[in-house]
């Protein structure tokens, strides 16, 4: 079946407009049960969303290619809108989506309908095929732009497959693959062809698509081959490619910077994969990669696992100081049921914190056996957890330094494992993971956690809230716009998460006292998509009119600590936005540590100030309006500086 057998040209659409990709969708959507073409819009859009949450399909140059397989399709269809001003998409260039093909697929097998599809991300590559749909104005000027297309490579196809290396030019080979396998695996496959066709070298690719492996490397390919590309975002075969130079990144990359990938090869740069004999998987690329940048990969797993459970506790704990600061406690004046209940829930959360910390770092490690090592080694890091009382276990807790080391240690000490027990018969492989390893491992760290570990870390928490307690005046504003700047830097990054882990970790210490540090780190975090909010509402102009109104929504977002809302400004121009936002951002956390502000919850935003979980929350409001208005007018001053608007 060829691409024209698929586009539906009588449901093309132009001069299409939305205010957002989610608006798009849903237009496109009711489009097609306006038309009789789908009963319910509700499970197509829902796929739709789900396939953009995974990553954007915004590929760059003005095109966006959604797509998602629904059973409300018999056969395969794509549908075209071309918007005059493009609609938001998140792309990876940060361009808006002027050309819009959104792929329909059944919920079957139909192979030859995917092949189809296939070849339109092939057709995006081609020059002509975009000069075409730029002028394109009928529909029957988009059915001549893909009807040449198709006449123009059929032939090319044929004889490609009769074409051998040269044996002349650096050969490069590739693997591409996205977790749908129709859109982002194609086009990256046909942009790294067509970059290594550019820079005068042989090329061959493998797609691992919805259809299948296609265009598979051999054994030959491989070991004549200068050095590999793996741009995939699921799991591919890796293990045949030990010993070689290979670039193990996302698909994204094979669309974006190809020639970058290429020249990393040609430059010798490429480092030498060495399989570990694992089960196969190309998301984790870490056998390719420095200790340093494993370590980092382990510990965000660790981070992202840990956070929902601190937000969870935080809001939770900060609500109950609605009735009172002690309303949690029935001895208390001020006592509360529902304030006692939404405590204890949220303190039941927060405490979580440490083994879910340390049991994720040593799962992204050694897998189950290292979840179950860590989450007792997070245990023990504070066994106040579980009230565990035990002389065993009266000692300084070591808290969030204490489950860190135990995260990295639960790896270590599953990998001392397998080899330790490598002797035993493979068929007796099945009782390690469930039976040896978790026995052993949590016997071995239990004493290492209490015998060697706790004590020193203990020790470096204690220094570290020593040291700041002693701060004041200037060392006091220093940190303070330090830590807040740090959360505005990449909203949501590895800096973000290092500055909010620092403020969680001295909370959880400090204990019920609060922490100063945790207030600058809240207000840092804070501050960001209240500037966005405030700079579109003095000069809205200085904003595209896709993001406009959800530049309005940052308000919300800003006052509940959801520093994220911001993410998509930042990236539309990052050296114009990020900059006034790190600035501002340290200056109202540089406020709160001189005003001496504290912070007993670790979340919550405008929720923990109105419920008195922050003290002094009349200055540390003005603080927050301070850092917001610096930054919505920095924006606007550094959006508008050498810029014409455009309306």
């Amino acid at each position: 079946m060829k691409l024209t057998d698929v586009i539906n040209y009588d449901l093309v659409q132009f001069g299409f407009s939305a205010a957002d990709k989610k608006e798009a969708l849903d237009k496109l959507t009711s489009m097609l049960v306006e038309k009789n073409i789908i009963a319910s819009k509700d499970n197509f859009l829902n796929a739709l969303l789900a396939r953009e949450a995974q990553s954007t399909t915004g590929v760059g140059e003005n095109v966006a290619i959604p797509h998602a397989k629904s059973a409300d399709f018999d056969k395969a269809m794509i549908v075209y809108a071309k918007s005059n001003e493009g609609v938001e998409w998140e792309s990876f260039d940060g361009q808006p989506a002027k050309h819009i093909f959104m792929i329909c697929a059944p919920d079957g097998g139909a192979d030859e309908h995917l092949k189809a599809l296939a070849s339109l991300s092939q057709a995006l590559m081609d020059s002509d095929v975009k000069a075409g749909l730029d002028k394109a104005t009928t529909k029957e000027d988009v059915e001549k732009v893909f009807a040449d297309f198709v006449v123009k490579t059929e032939a090319p196809k044929k004889e490609e497959k009769q074409v051998a290396p040269s044996g002349e030019k650096p050969y490069i080979i590739a693997v591409t693959a996205c977790p749908t396998g129709i859109a982002h695996t194609f086009m990256a496959a046909e942009k790294i062809k067509e970059t290594a066709k550019a820079m005068g070298l042989d090329v061959k690719v493998e797609t691992n698509g919805q259809i299948g492996v296609e265009n598979k490397l051999t054994k030959e390919d491989i070991e004549r081959a200068a050095g590999i590309i793996v741009a995939a975002d699921k799991k591919v075969e890796v293990a045949r490619f030990d010993g070689r130079p290979t670039i193990m990144t996302k698909v994204a990359d094979g669309i974006n910077k190809p020639e970058e990938l290429i020249q990393t090869i040609l430059d010798g740069k490429a480092s030498i994969y060495k399989h570990d004999g694992a089960a196969e998987d190309s998301e984790d690329s870490s056998a390719n990669e420095s200790i340093g940048r494993r370590a980092y990969k382990h510990l965000m797993e660790g981070v992202s696992n840990m956070l929902p459970f601190v937000v969870a506790g935080g809001i939770l704990i900060a609500l109950s100081f609605i009735w009172g600061i002690n309303s949690f406690d029935p001895k208390d004046p001020s006592y509360n049921k529902v304030a006692e209940v939404l405590f204890y829930f949220g303190k039941i959360s927060f405490s979580m914190m440490l083994p879910i910390l340390a049991g994720f770092i040593g799962r992204s490690i050694a897998d189950r056996p290292g979840f179950i090592v860590g989450m007792i080694g997070g245990i023990l890091a504070d066994p106040g957890i579980l009230s565990l009382k035990s002389d065993l276990l009266a000692y300084t807790p070591s808290g969030f330094l204490g489950a860190l080391v135990a995260g990295f240690l639960a790896g270590g000490i599953i990998h001392v494992l397998k080899i330790a027990f490598s002797w035993m018969p493979r068929s007796l492989d099945g009782i390690k993971p469930i039976f040896l390893f978790p026995i052993l491992g949590s016997l071995i760290m239990g004493l290492l956690m209490i015998f060697l570990i706790n004590a020193p870390m203990a020790s470096v928490m204690e220094g570290l809230k020593h040291f700041i307690e002693s701060l004041n005046g200037s060392g006091k504003f220093i940190l303070g716009f330090v830590v807040a700047a740090m959360m505005a830097i990449d909203m949501g990054g590895p800096i973000n998460k290092a500055a909010y882990v620092t403020g969680t970790a001295l909370l959880t210490s400090a204990g019920s006292a609060g922490s100063d540090v945790m207030a600058a780190v809240m207000i840092g975090g804070m501050v960001p998509p209240l500037a966005i909010a405030i700079s579109a509402t003095i000069n809205k102009n200085i904003w595209p009119k896709a993001q406009r109104s959800g530049a309005l929504v940052n308000y919300v977002m800003g006052l509940s600590f959801i520093t994220e809302g911001a993410i998509p400004f930042a990236a539309s121009n990052p050296a114009r936005v990020i900059p006034p936002l790190f600035i501002s951002s340290g200056i109202a956390g540089a406020l709160s540590m001189t005003f001496g502000i504290v912070s007993k919850a670790p979340h919550g935003g405008i929720f923990a100030i109105l419920a008195r979980a922050v003290s002094n929350p009349l200055m540390y409001l003005l603080a927050l309006v301070i850092g917001a208005v610096l930054g919505a007018l920095l924006l606007i001053a550094s959006l508008s500086f050498g810029k014409k608007i455009v309306n």
